[in-house]
């Protein structure tokens, strides 16, 4: 006869205590769940985080501000503007013993297309004379304007002030002022048009442009670089400070050549 006996399970070996007790195996498991650290940037001080954002925006504002005016007069120039106004403007430019200049003819033809084509029933020519000349620019053009281009008299004003354009467009708002009149389309080269038309409101007038499309100021891409950076900095000059840059040199100085030798405008 054959005893079977269950002997019992053999219980598991229990783990050896850790010579250090258990505060030492708890320090031993205390790394593995602190989180790693990464590192920290150092903060900077306000002295010279404060300094720094201020010459940014300042860099920014210089940059900017005179790129943002040379976008706008670039887009001015190529806008024609002739709502029906009171009175055709049109800014002086030189003149030779009584003669218009070929830029000043050109602004007068121009004026004079505007007239036929009924944007106003008035025409008013705009400046004064350079030392030693007999004749200013605004009774030159008004005498062209009559003699030339058939405009009766009554309708042709002229304003002989101003070595400026800032300086006519204030004489210009007086005169508005004294026929009860408010707008006006301005006829000027390209580039001019929105420092005119800043210069006219703020002396009153409800004002356009309509610029001329011929002249020194629109021969090559050169020549309109140029004149986009000087009315840049007229139109800065005078919304900041109220001053007005001198009128371009081949528009104001005498210029001592025979008019009848340059090439005029097509028209009576």
């Amino acid at each position: 006869m054959t005893l079977e006996v269950e002997l019992p399970e053999s219980l598991p070996e229990a783990e050896p205590a850790d010579a250090d007790g258990p505060d030492t195996a708890e320090h031993d498991d205390e790394p593995r769940r602190r989180p790693r650290r990464r590192g920290r940037r150092r903060r900077r001080s306000p002295w010279v985080t404060i300094p720094v954002s201020v010459f940014v925006g300042l860099l920014a504002i210089v940059v900017l501000t005179p790129l943002t005016v040379g976008l706008r007069i670039w887009y001015q120039a190529r806008q024609d503007e002739r709502p029906r106004s009171d009175a055709i403007v049109v800014l002086g430019a030189a003149q030779y013993n009584g003669v218009p200049s070929p830029t000043l003819k050109w602004r007068l033809q121009h004026a004079l297309d505007l007239y036929r084509q009924g944007v106003a029933p008035a025409i008013v020519t705009v400046g004064g004379k350079a030392p030693g000349d007999n004749f200013t620019e605004a009774g030159s053009g008004r005498e062209w304007l009559i003699a030339k281009g058939g405009v009766p008299a009554a309708k042709v004003v002229a304003v002989p002030v101003g070595r400026d354009t800032l300086e006519s467009m204030k004489a210009v708002g007086k005169e508005f002022d004294r026929r009860h009149w408010s707008s006006a389309v301005i006829v000027t080269d390209p580039w001019h048009g929105l420092r005119s038309k800043k210069m006219a409101e703020d002396s009153g007038i409800k004002a356009a442009a309509s610029p001329t499309r011929s002249g020194p100021s629109v021969q090559t891409r050169d020549t309109q670089f140029h004149y986009i950076v000087r009315e840049t900095g007229g139109y800065l000059s005078y919304v900041l400070l109220g001053k007005s840059v001198k009128t371009p040199s081949e528009t104001i100085k005498r210029i001592h050549i025979d008019p009848s030798t340059t090439a005029t405008p097509s028209g009576p």
